[in-house]
């Protein structure tokens, strides 16, 4: 469990601004679900999403997120298991493979992974609200802005303590949220 505790390079919840917002989002909480439950609704709403908001800069480090108040899925997912983990709750980053709106071709969404006591791993999707994208937190029920619902898309099962390789590298690669929007990672499936 202590990976899905640690700061890294990407997670680093050690900033004193996001140790400042886990303190402040922990305030007067009963327990790591209340916790829980404010850090995820600061990030989904206080977070804009990047491309539905035609926001620069393209942002990736957690501190940056938190800074410039601007992501993409997979950055507010940063911050969101930073500021968990500042809190102490384990955390992790998940990913879903989505068809995108051509028919022919995939991306991955970012989300996270929360771990509370009473429920287990427990996934969210703060990429933020919108019509027709509603995410919520209400364990142990999921309720996360895309379902499956196309062949080729899948829910991947694992949880990782540190982004995937092809996120870092269009983010840190992109200068402008159309870059992002324009390259999309993917991952292959392997057929077992």
């Amino acid at each position: 469990m202590n990976k899905y505790l640690v700061s890294t390079e990407y997670i680093d919840w050690e900033d004193s601004d996001i140790l400042y917002l886990a303190r402040v989002l922990a305030e007067g909480c009963s327990d790591s679900v209340e916790i829980a439950q404010r850090c995820f609704e600061f990030v989904r709403d206080e977070i804009k999403h990047s491309c539905d908001y035609k926001l620069n800069p393209v942002t990736c480090r957690a501190s940056e997120v938190l800074k410039q108040r601007t992501g993409y899925c997979y950055a507010k997912s940063h911050l969101l298991e930073a500021i968990l983990r500042a809190n102490k709750i384990p955390a992790g980053l998940c990913y879903q493979r989505l068809m995108m709106t051509d028919e022919t071709s995939f991306c991955i969404h970012g989300l996270n992974a929360i771990y509370l006591e009473n429920y287990g791993w427990y996934r969210v999707d703060a990429r933020g609200n919108k019509s027709g994208i509603v995410a919520e937190f209400c364990p142990p029920v999921e309720k996360l802005a895309f379902c499956i619902t196309q062949g080729g898309e899948v829910d991947l099962p694992e949880i990782w303590a540190d982004p995937l390789p092809a996120v870092i590298d269009v983010l840190k690669n992109s200068e402008t949220y159309q870059e992002v929007a324009d390259n999309l990672p993917d991952v292959e499936l392997i057929a077992c």
